[in-house]
């Protein structure tokens, strides 16, 4: 590995306190010697930021501080890349509204405007009506996002959710859409859902407990205070997420509970807020079903009997029970179907298959299957589907790496392909100037991992060029090789773009997620030191010159990449990184470590899965080594990776490192797991970690 202290100011960074604290599990001893930097009162923080402990708070403003004096003389490249990234998103965009009943909503954005615009127009077209305006609501606010926009059946109320603080706790208010005031109702400390009753009289929705989990489902009668509330459901069982779906008819309600490889549903009616949950199936541990109402029957995705790619089930609206379930479309191992939507005469499915997506359309009276597809190495699609239930026109998106996106209704009886629009780069953009790529690099126990990559048509493959390597490869989530605007900033600097489909993804199928999870986590790191050796092989680029990028999950990979391979990275970018595993496996107050067990395991009570997890914890394995440079970013209210888990790996970072490259940690102190909310204020964290890895090969 090639230091680059050189390219950075020779400054030293903050040092933590070291205060040790014994944490014993299993008969076996650690040392965290900051483990002091996790709040205590962390549930408040997160409600209100102003509660952080003095001294956190000044450790987190001399990280900052540090960034600052490090970067200090990338500003005019900050700047350069922020223009460019601008210039390349067309300012005052609007979607293609989509028909729902008398209307058609959509989203816009003003030119200069930070935040969406939520809108309506007649059915068939006409003058715009904005419903949610997010700049205005965001005014005088240093954080600002909105969760749902959902019209009653009626389409004369609107149902929005926003939140001000970046911790997800999302506020539910009611908007009469045509005067364009809220009424009185106000529900605070939600999941930031809610669905409608079919008489649009009330709403159910979720809210969160004090430790930010999915506890409790209520419904909510319009004019009523919000103490008079009915509860439905309580969710006694902190290991399993819960969600509620409502029904193209608006008949059914649909309640899931759900972890990584469980789950169970239950059914409302929408015309009866009184009733309980009906129960469909019981959980089974390792069956997961979800349920997509069509009318007098249910389809079901499922994986029962076995079928690990999945099947497609129906059953009796009337008694949906297990018993009654009958195959429509059966399990074929290596076809992966990822999600179904149901129309009064097609049932469409979204799957993969030899790597690549694609949307079968079945017809539900003939059993007819056709199939949408591209010719493409790597390509990205995407299934928008349709509002109404009686439609024969869907919408889909394509791009590419190199093919910016597509919208295309599709008419699923007559075949005809209409493209509605092509996402536009105001600064100019020719696909023919970049070549994109799919490469298989064996992992080292044969397997073959797939790479997307990117670069400038006409780059010599002789190793020179610099290179940046991003994966995830966690929770079954598959990376798409989808259209970038921002990327071409590095790009068009000579840069290789990859993406490493490694294991823990679904990108090969289920097997491909299973084998990169709990014992086999560790195929998850290998794959990925795999993929950025075969791109040294074929001369895409040099150890020296190649960057790692990951984020959340993928900021552990960032994390275990770092401890088992430092040499194979000049610098490593770990946005908001879960790299304190165990201990955030051993604490089960936060909100979501029952849940993750199953992606994990559970340390507390497994002394296997304890050493399992031991043994790649990017925090416990930090050791003295020469580690490339690093770039950390956290949000402090962020409720899916808490603030204190990089804070405390780049202390022991920087306290283990014998390369002398700089370890940097950049906090969002007004800001959650996403980052910046406004779509500029998030270009300018881009721009920050661009100018970071082209400071770091010697590009800035």
């Amino acid at each position: 590995m090639t230091a680059v202290k050189g390219r950075f100011p020779n400054i030293p960074g903050p040092r933590a306190e070291k205060r040790p604290t014994e944490i014993t599990f299993h008969g076996h001893t650690r040392i965290d010697e900051y483990a002091w930097l996790r709040a205590d009162n962390w549930q408040e923080v997160l409600r209100d930021p102003s509660r952080l402990d003095p001294a956190m708070r000044s450790h987190l403003e001399a990280e900052n501080a540090y960034v600052r004096q490090l970067m200090a003389d990338t500003s005019e490249l900050q700047k350069k890349l922020f223009a460019e990234m601008r210039g390349r998103i067309k300012e005052d965009d609007s979607s293609v509204p989509m028909k729902h009943g008398p209307y058609a909503y959509g989203v816009d954005y003003r030119e200069g405007g930070q935040h969406p615009r939520y809108f309506r127009t007649p059915h068939d077209g006409g003058e715009k009506r904005v419903l949610i305006d997010g700049d205005a609501l965001a005014e005088g606010k240093v954080y600002f996002q909105v969760g749902a926009v959902n019209p009653s059946p009626s389409h004369d109320l609107l149902l929005w959710s926003y939140d001000y603080k970046g911790s997800e706790y999302y506020t539910i208010r009611i908007r009469n859409p045509e005067s364009l005031e809220d009424l009185p109702d106000m529900i605070e400390g939600t999941g930031g859902d809610g669905c409608f009753s079919a008489d649009g009289h009330g709403f159910w929705y979720i809210q969160l407990d004090e430790n930010h989990r999915p506890a409790k489902l209520f419904f909510h009668e319009i004019g009523k205070p919000a103490s008079d509330d009915r509860l439905i459901f309580e969710n006694t069982d902190a290991g399993f997420f819960m969600r509620i779906d409502d029904s193209p008819l608006n008949d059914w309600i649909v309640l899931s509970l759900h972890d990584h490889e469980t789950s169970e549903c239950y059914l409302i009616p929408a015309t009866d807020p009184s009733a309980a949950p009906r129960l469909v199936a019981p959980r089974r541990e390792g069956i997961i079903y979800d349920l997509e109402p069509a009318g007098d029957e249910f389809f079901i995705l499922t994986n029962v009997d076995g079928c690990k790619d999945f099947k497609v089930m129906s059953a009796p609206a009337s008694d949906p029970r297990p018993e009654n379930w009958r195959e429509v479309i059966p399990h074929e191992k290596g076809r992966l179907i990822l999600a179904i939507q149901a129309y009064e005469n097609y049932l469409v499915r979204l799957e993969r298959k030899d790597g690549s997506p694609r949307i079968v359309l079945r017809d539900r009276r003939t059993g007819k299957e056709e199939t949408i597809a591209f010719d493409e190495e790597a390509y990205a699609l995407g299934l928008v589907g349709a509002r109404e239930y009686d439609t024969e026109v869907i919408r889909f998106t394509y791009s590419s790496l190199t093919t910016p996106e597509q919208l295309y209704d599709y008419n699923m009886r007559t075949g005809e392909r209409t493209l509605l629009k092509t996402q536009e780069v105001p600064s100019g953009h020719n696909p023919d100037d970049y070549v994109t790529r799919r490469l298989m690099a064996p992992a080292p126990d044969g397997e073959l991992v797939p790479i997307s990559l990117v670069h400038r048509k006409g780059l010599k493959l002789d190793g020179s060029a610099p290179c940046l390597l991003y994966g995830y490869g966690s929770y079954g989530i598959s990376i798409p090789a989808s259209f970038r605007t921002n990327i071409l900033s590095l790009v068009d600097r000579g840069f290789v773009f990859a993406i490493a489909h490694i294991r823990g993804g679904k990108e090969k199928g289920w097997d491909w997620y299973e084998n990169g999870k709990r014992a086999k986590k560790t195929n998850t790191f290998t794959d990925f030191i795999a993929c950025g050796r075969h791109l040294v092989r074929e001369g895409y680029t040099s150890h020296d010159r190649m960057v790692a990028e990951g984020g959340s999950a993928g900021g552990m990979l960032m994390g275990a990449v770092a401890n088992m391979a430092p040499e194979d990275f000049c610098a490593i970018v770990a946005q908001v990184p879960f790299v304190d595993v165990l201990n955030t496996m051993l604490d089960d107050t936060l909100p979501l470590t029952p849940p993750e067990w199953p992606e994990w395991g559970n340390p507390i009570v497994s002394k296997e899965d304890y050493d399992t997890i031991l043994a790649y914890s990017p925090y416990d394995n930090v050791h003295e080594q020469p580690y490339p440079a690093i770039l950390a970013l956290a949000g402090l209210t962020d409720p899916r990776v808490t603030y204190w888990e990089p804070a405390k790996w780049v202390a022991r970072l920087r306290d283990k490192t014998t390369s002398g490259n700089p370890i940097l940690f950049r906090v969002n102190l007004d800001a959650g797991h996403g980052g910046a909310a406004g779509r500029f204020s998030r270009l300018e964290e881009i721009a920050f970690c661009y100018a970071f890895t082209l400071k770091a090969v010697g590009l800035a």
